[in-house]
């Protein structure tokens, strides 16, 4: 199942859902769609390919909220996982394109490793932004993909690339529904990670990653992200040690002791 979820997203959908019918998997492939109260003409794109997919053999299921506000990345990704019904879940942001070989190549991934995120190297949009992200994406080595999950960049295969189980998936639990600004993502790796989860990369370019002002990502607070990293590292690592050093006397090291709880502050030595 390739799962998108939509909002006013007209200006990439053409080329998004164009990319899921080039694709050369030869199993069954279906598309789930979830439009989450677009107000553009997305819903006519939607229905156009529809027709179009199943004319080609994928089955097209479309769900969405017909209410005046959207729900928000999380709740539209988790209805467009739960109308859809493949052993496998595909994400695709509806402003990314997928390589034809994507679903392939992360299928196979994904039946080798039954309890991982697959990710795989993407292709950005301006090609000169976040160049130094991007570069960090790509060149993360397998057992990086673990030990770099404390870093600010978020996860260390990003959402728009993950292929997964749908049994795993729901082992981990559904995306968190807050709404704008909260990180779904990185709070459903962060729980993947914790129930034992494991990172796979398929190191091809599999997906041409746009970077735009209106990405949902942007209405994600630093803080916010900052504040979730360092309760995972509390609970991942810090709770069983007796004590530790923080080798930075600058502001990121006096942040991090400020942003600790009592209980670890006093391990700081």
């Amino acid at each position: 199942s390739i799962i998108v979820p939509v909002h006013n997203s007209e200006r990439w959908l053409d080329e998004c859902l164009k990319s899921v019918w080039e694709q050369d998997f030869e199993g069954t492939m279906e598309l789930s769609v979830f439009n989450d109260a677009s107000t553009d003409g997305s819903a006519e794109i939607i229905e156009k390919w529809k027709i179009k997919l199943e004319d080609a053999g994928v089955p097209v299921i479309v769900g969405s909220n017909d209410s005046s506000q959207p729900r928000g990345v999380g709740f539209a990704k988790n209805q467009a996982v739960i109308q859809s019904s493949g052993t496998y879940l595909c994400f695709l942001d509806s402003d990314d394109v997928m390589m034809p070989q994507r679903v392939r190549l992360q299928c196979e991934a994904a039946i080798q490793h039954p309890n991982s995120i697959i990710g795989c190297q993407v292709r950005r949009e301006p090609l000169e932004s976040t160049e130094r992200y991007t570069r960090w994406i790509n060149s993360l080595t397998e057992e990086q993909l673990l030990t770099q999950v404390f870093t600010s960049h978020g996860p260390t295969v990003i959402m728009p690339t993950w292929f997964c189980s749908r049994e795993w998936f729901f082992h981990v639990g559904r995306f968190d529904e807050g709404g704008k600004g909260v990180p779904e993502d990185l709070l459903f790796f962060y729980k993947h990670i914790q129930k034992g989860g494991e990172v796979f990369r398929v190191n091809q370019c599999l997906l041409l990653y746009r970077y735009h002002p209106q990405a949902a990502s942007h209405s994600v607070l630093e803080e916010t992200i900052w504040n979730h990293r360092v309760r995972f590292l509390e609970d991942r690592v810090l709770r069983s040690w007796t004590s530790f050093t923080i080798w930075n006397a600058g502001k990121q090291g006096k942040k991090l002791y400020r942003s600790l709880s009592s209980a670890n502050r006093k391990k700081v030595s």
